[in-house]
């Protein structure tokens, strides 16, 4: 009789494009205490006798990308060690198949020599093979050491999916005295990490990923045996809540589906419901705590009034970024009033989206920035327009220039309700919200519109916003943290925009607003010395058109600039299914002749990877050999439509590190906060909704690369 086996449906679903740059261990603490932590890992330094080896997996798991992550924690806690033969000795393994030698600890004394060792390491694949690796170990102990008679360090550097056992080799390491750090990369599995590493094993497990926190980590742990001191006594080490993450795959019930069995006593087939699985790629996550070392800094007292922020200088000194509308003293007192000829029009939401609360609190803005900001003899000229559904011109720009007439005229402008459609608002403003001036070119004063809004547009906005760049209107937004992503569309930058917490906040952005309003973008940097590289996506995700578009872009800043060998110099690489350097910083001694190699760049297609560009600029683009010059400025611009720059945030970091400044400009619907990641500090990215809208960002770019954000 035949038989019939039940049928499961199972679908399988697998999270291919997680992003390794996705942080797998967080420590909770403020942007502040972060900052400590990164500065401190720069404060440390390893004098003892100590023998130090790096056990580094280069295993098909971990992949090439991940294990230049490696090299680059390691180099980095190369740089706070006494490296020589009567002090810290530095080897390396590399393993993955079978172990394999780089350098004994007795190779090198210099920490240069060690540093360019590890850079030089290739990558080898193969298997998972952390088990031999350390029966090797046990077997020959540390290659070049002092065996016993100084304290011995090994730094496993892995993502402890190893395919033998590991448990026992790793307990006979620590038997013999050695200290383990077990160190993660990629997505690591951290039970296996903890069984590796030493006890306390929250205090010898860490994340490579996150190179200063890493190396915080394992600086911290190592002062409390004396091998390593910090340069403050005021330093402390603290615990810190943390949370790591596992990447698994994990079966989950979804349904049940119709589907038939047979009986063995009858020859009958039956329908019955069936479970439905579903296979999927989930992060797991493992509460943990931290132990990092933090210093006390000069900006902890707040010194930097009005919104200035506080930059220190070493461990007692510090100096503060002021407001452009701050100015005059050290710590940014007050300089209240509007010197710079602009017409403004204040365009309030008035809509049932933003609240009779929230628009009554928009009026108090406009009163008190007038009140603070014109006087009589102010050449601003001032106007407010509300809007819902229809825009309404309620105080035209310049009608009162008698300021307690033009707040008294603010009392009268009542909440109208309705829809919110800032995308027909800004149309209108561009059409007819300064009046029927005639004035034209040098005569007429610069025209802003400044955007109130705490609710999202129920219509388009970026082609109403690009329509009234294009009419020469400066536009400025003020809102809540709901409508940043807007407003950094609508301004096309993210320093065109100003984000209040709480009714208080909203006030206190009087002073910055006032210095924008009167910031114009700097003409180019003609007297400027700089070394500047555009990096292009030329890969099939952009496409020849828009390749086109971005050539373009970039002659056209190109001309902002005087190119000659003793001011600025420009290269270009370009990347797809390779990287290629169209031209040099030295290739070109002209404006002339660089515009030229420009246009002549070659569009790549295939698949793009931004870090292999940035990596390709560092080593063979941005250096002295290749033109760039010492004690210069240096800078890359990097134009991308998003995708391929998963890998991009560590080499841009390695670039930032070695004094190279990076700015992000990012075209079309591209992953925001992946490329914030990559971009570092937020005034670092350019957000550009399409390729025709980069001509748009032209003065933003500009300013960015010589308004000092560069430098």
């Amino acid at each position: 009789m035949p038989s019939f086996l039940l049928l499961e449906a199972i679908c399988v679903f697998l999270f291919a494009g997680v992003p390794p740059s996705l942080p797998l261990q967080e420590v909770h603490v403020s942007r502040d205490t972060i900052g400590k932590i990164s500065a401190a890992s720069k404060m440390m330094w390893c004098s003892a006798a100590v023998d130090i080896l790096f056990l580094m997996d280069g295993s098909h798991s971990v992949g090439k990308g991940s294990f230049e992550r490696s090299k680059h924690f390691a180099i980095t806690v190369c740089d706070a060690l006494d490296i020589n033969l009567k002090r810290v000795r530095v080897g390396a393994f590399q393993f993955s198949s079978a172990p394999h030698l780089e350098f004994p600890l007795d190779s090198f004394s210099t920490q240069q020599e060690v540093k360019a060792k590890i850079k030089r390491m290739v990558f080898k694949g193969g298997r998972t093979e952390t088990g031999l690796a350390l029966k090797y170990l046990l077997r020959k102990g540390f290659p070049g050491g002092r065996n016993a008679s100084v304290p011995q360090i090994l730094i496993i550097i892995t993502d402890g999916r190893s395919q033998g056992h590991v448990a026992l080799p790793a307990k006979q390491l620590k038997e013999r005295g050695i200290t383990v750090f077990a160190v993660g990369v990629r997505f690591p599995r951290w039970e296996e990490l903890h069984t590796l590493a030493s006890e306390p094993r929250e205090q010898h497990v860490l994340m490579a990923e996150q190179v200063e926190d890493a190396a915080n980590g394992l600086f911290s742990t190592l002062s409390s045996s004396a091998i390593c001191t910090i340069a403050s006594p005021d330093c402390k080490v603290q615990p810190h809540p943390c949370e790591r993450k596992t990447l698994e795959t994990v079966r989950e019930l979804v349904g049940n589906a119709l589907c038939w069995r047979g009986s063995r006593g009858t020859n009958a087939v039956l329908a019955a419901l069936c479970p439905f699985s579903s296979w999927k790629r989930v992060f797991l996550t493992h509460p943990a705590t931290c132990y990092r070392t933090t210093c006390p800094g000069p900006c902890d007292s707040q010194p930097c009034q009005n919104g200035g922020t506080c930059v220190p200088e070493g461990l007692d000194r510090y100096h503060c970024l002021c407001p452009a509308a701050f100015g005059g003293e050290a710590n940014c007192a007050p300089k209240l009033s509007l010197e710079c000829r602009i017409d403004v029009l204040f365009l309030l939401a008035g809509s049932a989206g933003t609240t009779l609360e929230g628009f009554l609190r928009a009026k108090a803005f406009v009163k008190r920035f007038v009140q603070a900001s014109l006087s009589e003899d102010s050449r601003a000229r001032v106007g407010v327009a509300l809007y819902s559904e229809e825009l309404v011109v309620a105080v035209p720009v310049g009608e009162y220039q008698d300021v307690p007439h033009l707040v008294r005229s603010l009392d009268g402008i009542p909440f109208s309700g309705g829809a919110t459609l800032t995308g027909s608002a800004l149309r209108q403003a561009a059409e007819h919200g300064f009046g029927s001036a005639t004035r034209t070119g040098q005569d007429r004063p610069r025209r802003v519109v400044v955007l109130l809004t705490e609710s999202r547009s129920q219509d388009e906005v970026a082609g109403p916003a690009r329509h009234a760049r294009a009419r020469e209107l400066f536009l400025l937004g003020v809102g809540s943290e709901a409508v940043r992503t807007e407003l950094e569309e609508i301004t096309g930058s993210p320093k065109h925009v100003m984000i209040y917490t709480d009714p208080q906040d909203l006030f206190n952005q009087i002073p910055e607003l006032q210095g924008k309003l009167c910031s114009r973008p700097q003409p180019g940097c003609q007297a400027q010395s700089l070394d500047l590289v555009f990096m292009l996506d030329a890969s099939a995700s952009v496409g020849p058109g828009n390749f086109a578009q971005m050539q373009s872009f970039v002659r056209s800043c190109t001309l902002q600039f005087d190119v000659n060998p003793d001011v600025t110099q420009v290269g270009l690489v370009v990347y797809g299914s390779q990287v290629q350097t169209a031209f040099g910083l030295d290739t070109h001694p002209t404006r002339a002749s660089v515009l030229r190699a420009m246009s002549q760049a070659p569009y790549l297609g295939g698949a793009g990877s931004a870090g292999m560009a940035l990596l390709h600029i560092y080593d063979k683009v941005m250096t002295v050999q290749k033109g760039a010059r010492p004690g210069v400025p240096k800078a890359v611009v990097m134009l991308t439509g998003g995708r391929g720059a998963e890998d991009a945030a560590v080499p841009a970091q390695k670039l930032r590190d070695n004094g190279v400044s990076v700015l992000v400009v990012g075209v079309g619907p591209v992953l925001r906060e992946a490329l914030r990641r990559l971009a570092g500090p937020r005034d670092s990215l350019i957000h550009v909704a399409s390729y025709a809208d980069l001509r748009y960002h032209q003065d933003v770019l500009i300013e960015w690369l010589c308004g000092g954000e560069s430098g």
